[in-house]
Order: structure tokens, then sequence, then C-alpha cells
């Protein structure tokens, strides 16, 4: 099974920039999107058709905002729009898709860079989503949780830390939740494979030579619970995809 999880910052301005052509090239058997700000009715479905896809979105009520959407190869068993809380349900922030004895969740955590508000919004969301987390296990051992997590754990994880220790998705409440998130049975499936630094996923694109020089963050994941762990076989990251400001993150897992 071969996942990647992409932020496409917009999916009709990716179709534009050959995100179908990038499709054709087969990247993996499910592809996790975040962001998509579309509906199922604003793209073209039929080129995703052709390819074999089954897609599921989930989209917020806000238009041209969030959303995420799932495009699969292998047919879902079960597909779950939300997670019951309602105000990240409104802003389409996760998906659920269970394959056999695996529960999928694609999430596409909230941001805090405009503001105060958000920034407490994001908060309440991860302590949310740990809690919710930790309920599912007990149900569903096997979880693999996919998406633009807005945090950049360690660091490695950063081409600026000291720079940016006051911003938004590098701060130590964000950092502290991540470490607890990865104590309470969670594996970054990147750093399994790969210990190096400078290996990043998203660029600001307020400064045009911000990705060509690397100076970007890790904040988009691939993790998944420990009873998965004999079953991870690679993972990586790929720059030179470029659809968005992000780019996309590969895991590939024996099922």
């Amino acid at each position: 099974m071969r996942i990647i999880s992409y932020n496409v910052n917009g999916l009709r301005a990716a179709f534009k920039k050959g995100f179908i052509d990038w499709l054709k090239t087969n990247p993996a058997d499910i592809i996790c999107l975040q962001e998509t700000k579309a509906t199922k009715d604003d793209i073209d479905v039929k080129q995703l058709d052709a390819l074999g896809f089954h897609h599921h979105w989930f989209s917020a009520h806000k238009k041209g905002y969030s959303g995420v959407a799932v495009f699969s190869k292998i047919k879902p068993d079960q597909v779950i729009t939300g997670n019951g809380h309602k105000e990240s349900d409104d802003e389409g922030r996760v998906i659920q898709l269970d394959f056999g004895d695996i529960r999928l969740i694609n999430a596409y955590f909230p941001s805090g860079t405009s503001g105060d508000l958000r920034q407490q919004f994001k908060y309440t969301w991860l302590d949310e989503l740990q809690t919710w987390l930790d309920k599912l296990k007990k149900k569903h051992p096997k979880i693999i949780l996919c998406g633009d997590y807005n945090i950049a754990h360690e660091a490695i994880d950063i081409h600026d830390p000291k720079g940016n220790k006051n911003s938004s998705g590098f701060l130590p409440e964000e950092r502290d939740w991540m470490t607890r998130f990865l104590e309470s049975g969670w594996i970054d499936s990147f750093r399994v494979f790969h210990k190096e630094p400078h290996r990043y996923s998203w660029w600001s694109q307020r400064f045009p030579t911000v990705r060509e020089n690397n100076k970007g963050w890790r904040i988009d994941y691939i993790t998944v619970t420990a009873p998965l762990k004999d079953q991870l076989v690679d993972a990586d990251i790929y720059p030179d995809v470029k659809h968005s400001d992000h780019c996309p993150v590969y895991l590939e897992l024996k099922h």
C-alpha cells in the first residue's frame, strides 16, 4: 500500500499546474489531499475516473476554503466524513477511510498564523483530536494519520529554528503537543527511514527564492500507530513535485 499526503493549496490551481499529469505517473495507490478549496462539482472528475480512482470528498461549508479529499485505486470498505467535532467538520478538516484492518485518517490541521483567535482554535482542535484518537485506537489499533499538521516538531524540521521560535507552527506549546502525541503511541514514519536534516515539505510563497534555497519547514506527516511499525517499508518527501507551496510526503507499507 503506497500512500501520499499532499496539501495542494487549491485543487483547481493544482490542476492548472499539471496535477493530472503527475497522477498519471502512478505516484501512489492512495492520494490524501488537504486544502482542496473545492467541492467535487468544481473539478473535472472524469479525469480521475479515467485513471481508476475512487474519489471521496469532504469540503468546508465556506466556499474556496479548507477541505480534504482522498483519491484511491483501492476501494475503501467504509468512508466517514468528519470526526464529530462541529467546528472542525464545518471546515472540512477530517475524512476517514477503512481498508481492511487499517483506518486511514486524512486531516488538515488548523493554522494559527492569522491571529490569536485561530491560534486558540488550533490548540483546542489539537486537544480534541488527541482525545478522539485515544478512544479510536481502542477500536481500531492500526491507524494511519496523514495530513498537513501545521507544526514543525523539532529544530531539524525547520530551516531557521531560532528565527521562528515565536512563529505559529513552531511555538513551544505546539511542539510540546506533537511530542506528547508521538509519545502516546504514534510513529513519525519519515524519521524511521530518514534522520538527515534539511528535508522539508513546505516553503513560504512570500519570498520567491525560499524554495530554490530550500528554506522550508517539515509540517506534513504520515504517522502510524505502533501496531503498524513492522509493516513500514519506506517513506520519503518529494520536493521536486511542484503544484503547491507544499510537496507530497510518501509512505509505503505492507498490507
